[in-house]
């Protein structure tokens, strides 16, 4: 099962594929889920990754929290589960 990842803070022109090119260097992305409003089309502000490897999971929230990406210092930790 995969471990999803929360990330937030993000800039609203940052796009699904910097945020999935970003966190594939600290390992396997299987998915990005960049969550957009639906009356403007922008971005949200946040997004969603999947990672296979729970330890490839660790090392991107340890690379990337208060990482600075299109001006913006992203918060990174493990997604709460859906209520």
């Amino acid at each position: 099962m995969d471990t999803r990842i929360y990330v937030g803070n993000l800039n609203k022109s940052t796009t699904q594929d910097e945020i999935n090119t970003l966190f594939a260097t600290a390992g396997t992305v299987t998915s990005v889920d960049l969550v957009m409003d639906k009356a403007s089309g922008l971005s949200k502000g946040f997004a969603f990754v999947a990672m296979p490897e729970p330890a490839d999971a660790e090392k991107a929230i340890s690379m990337f929290h208060a990482y600075s990406l299109s001006d913006s210092t992203l918060k990174v930790n493990i997604a709460k589960p859906k209520v």
